[in-house]
């Protein structure tokens, strides 16, 4: 008897310490709310608009011909800070945060597919007024980017592809196909490491990772609601038929790609550039050391590039029309 009750007080002890570690975890990563996450990160360029029910974050800013920026996943519209300077004495620059990110945070609908991530770009984009524009995206934004200028090819100036994941986010879905129900936890822990190790994996070789943006990444991903609608962003995820949209893109096309970036391999450039069997032209540019963060690593230089790109005297060969070059004739030092 006695070694009954021992085992069953032992047991009682531990489940008692289980429920009280699980509490304490639960409190350590509880959500911050929207409103603290708001006045830390917004500023005098951060409006709000009711876009088909979602309160959308954006920022316009400059004056001039436009340019519409779209992040990458994971991220927010605050990477695109070093752009934005490059650009915005000459033209408008708007950005804005999809859903599932930055100050807009979940979508009431639950719907986090492309098909609806690109139909809310487009209601955006329509609600701004904006009859005639340029596109710029990164990594999940530059398929959003692309699904909008195949879309509106009347629309649609020039088209910028930083990082492009395209290619390789359906290639990951055929290998691993989507989260489990494991990927649950996240939803209600999720360690400051996990952002940092999906940042560091992803960094380059010519600097090390600025810790204020893993802070910034780690205050977004703790946003109430984020980390449930992050989790049902991956397990909606369907490529589609990406080829063909690829194939819709008529517009000028400036890819940009580092070297270095292991998310989304450079040696694809050639195959993307394939597929843009439409587009007017196609400039490539690769960046030596630099990872998938493009704008973050190499912010200064990926961004004078751009605004040539914009200013029409970014002088590379058209991978179309004047003959495709090997990869390292397209290559730029990073500093």
């Amino acid at each position: 008897m006695k070694v009954l009750r021992y085992i069953a007080y032992t047991l009682g002890t531990l489940l008692t310490l289980s429920v009280i570690g699980l509490l304490i975890a639960l409190w350590a990563y509880q959500d911050i709310p929207a409103d603290v996450l708001e006045a830390k990160y917004a500023n005098e360029a951060s409006r709000f608009m009711n876009i088909d029910g979602v309160r959308v974050h954006y920022r316009d800013e400059g004056e001039g011909p436009v340019i519409v920026l779209v992040h990458a996943h994971f991220a927010s519209l605050l990477g695109w800070d070093p752009w934005v300077e490059a650009l915005k004495d000459k033209y408008r620059v708007i950005r804005f945060d999809m859903t599932s990110h930055g100050l807009t945070g979940p979508d009431p609908s639950g719907d986090y597919t492309v098909e609806r991530t690109v139909d809310l770009a487009e209601k955006f984009i329509d609600a701004m007024g904006l009859e005639e524009l340029s596109i710029g995206g990164t990594s999940l934004g530059g398929t959003v980017a692309l699904h909008f200028a195949s879309r509106h090819p009347e629309r649609v100036d020039k088209l910028i592809l930083l990082s492009p994941g395209s290619l390789e986010g359906k290639e990951q879905m055929k290998r691993r196909g989507k989260p489990g129900k494991s990927a649950s936890v996240l939803e209600y822990i999720l360690p400051r490491f996990i952002p940092e190790y999906m940042l560091s994996s992803a960094w380059g070789k010519t600097s090390e990772l600025p810790q204020d943006l893993v802070d910034q990444w780690y205050d977004m991903w703790m946003r109430e609601g984020q980390r449930e609608a992050e989790v049902e962003r991956l397990r909606q995820y369907e490529a589609g038929d990406l080829e063909g949209v690829i194939a819709g893109v008529q517009a000028p096309v400036l890819i940009l790609w580092g070297e270095a970036n292991p998310q989304a391999p450079v040696e694809q450039a050639p195959e993307f550039i394939e597929l843009l069997t439409n587009a007017e032209s196609v400039k490539l540019k690769i960046y030596p050391g630099v990872g998938h963060m493009a704008v973050q690593e190499a912010g200064d230089i990926t961004g004078a590039d751009v605004r040539a790109f914009m200013d029409g005297t970014l002088d590379l060969p058209d991978q179309k029309h004047d003959g495709a070059a090997s990869l390292s004739d397209n290559e730029t030092s990073s500093h």
